[in-house]
């Protein structure tokens, strides 16, 4: 028997090609392909519209944008973040010459506990790099308390984060500065992509130079800069991709309260918790499996697998594992037990807007059938 047609863990929105097609007439009539054009420049402001924020500097992808906002911020010596998160998060920190300082997670959010933050701060800290997990908020408020307190610099990893409000406000506007990914995987997508929200023109002046090899104008080298620039094809989806992006948050919302309303009933899975002060953008649909369930995470994982249903298990291993970061005395398991634990249970089910009911059902079935 021949397997059923393949489920992914993410599938990228792509609006329809006619409409695309007009952009790429411009971009031939302009031949403008990079550095600053129309579409780029239109892209940054469109953006910083809608997700309220007051400055936005675009990037070729959220790493570069990781490893800029170190350096447009020098930062240096210690950072305190997260081994539960993707693997950029803690590289952009390596590539600055800076030792990542790794602390233990929130059981609920996922996110950094900031009993934990304010325990490994030493002289030799200057940051904390938190990340927004799955888009769902970090405890923006007492982090904030302990960056003043200690004279720290916050840098948040928002790579999920596209959308998200809290009470009404744009999470993207808490920290020093906000790095955006708009990678394909991400709910909002330019291909390769990302961005730095600013807080003021200065500070965005700086990154938009160091950004173009640091150049301030065509003779004027200001900064020892990179190529991180987002080109016009890139700017151009974007722009399309925004005026999709309501439909495409209301598809992912409306995926994962199905989830819920079929795992709900089940006491040995739980899908990640929302406050219900947080308008959440559906970035990922994290199912945590207990010690209880019938059948472990990784069994699940390969049931799901044998079904043709490739599910990920975002995050594991821990980055605090990796060869080039599990010999730091704050990666030891004993200091990370909530991140390991989560790490040994999470398994994100397939989420993106064009999943029908019926691939949806069949994910179901295949979790379902686990918990006999």
């Amino acid at each position: 028997m021949s397997q059923p047609p393949p489920i992914f863990v993410t599938e990228p929105h792509l609006p329809p090609l006619d409409e695309f097609l007009p952009y790429l007439e411009r971009i031939w009539a302009s031949k403008r392909l990079t550095n600053g054009g129309p579409f780029h420049q239109q892209l940054e402001l469109a953006l910083a519209e809608y997700l309220g924020v007051e400055h936005l500097s675009l990037f070729a992808n959220g790493t570069l944008a990781l490893v800029t906002a170190m350096q447009a911020l020098r930062i240096s010596g210690e950072v305190i973040t997260t081994p539960y998160t993707f693997a950029a998060t803690s590289h952009s920190l390596l590539w600055n010459g800076i030792k990542p300082v790794f602390v233990d997670v929130d059981p609920t959010t996922c996110n950094l506990d900031p009993e934990r933050i304010e325990e490994a701060i030493t002289p030799a800290t200057t940051a904390i790099l938190p990340v927004h997990c799955y888009g769902i908020p970090c405890d923006v408020e007492r982090i904030e308390h302990i960056a003043d307190t200690y004279g720290l610099k916050v840098i948040y990893d928002a790579a999920h984060a596209f959308g998200v409000r809290q009470g009404g406000e744009s999470i993207l506007r808490h920290g020093d500065l906000s790095v955006l990914s708009f990678h394909a995987t991400k709910v909002f997508n330019t291909f390769e992509g990302g961005a730095i929200i600013c807080p003021d023109a200065k500070i965005k002046q700086r990154i938009d130079y160091l950004k173009n090899f640091g150049f301030a104008d065509e003779i004027t080298v200001v900064a020892p800069g990179i190529n991180g620039k987002m080109n016009e094809f890139g700017a151009a989806i974007g722009l399309l991709q925004l005026k999709h992006i309501d439909t495409v948050l209301s598809a992912r919302a409306a995926i994962f309260e199905r989830y819920r309303d079929a795992f709900d009933a089940i006491p040995t899975l739980h899908l990640q918790t929302v406050p219900d002060t947080v308008d959440w953008n559906h970035a990922y649909c994290p199912l945590f499996v207990h010690a209880e369930h019938g059948a472990s995470r990784d069994a699940l994982f390969e049931q799901l697998k044998s079904a043709n249903i490739h599910a990920r298990r975002y995050f594991y291993p821990l980055i605090s594992s990796f060869p080039m970061y599990r010999s730091l005395p704050s990666a030891t398991p004993d200091r990370l037990a909530n991140a390991n634990r989560l790490a040994e249970q999470v398994i994100c089910l397939p989420i993106y807007p064009s999943l029908d009911a019926s691939e949806q059902q069949r994910v179901i079935d295949v979790v379902l059938r686990s918990s006999r």
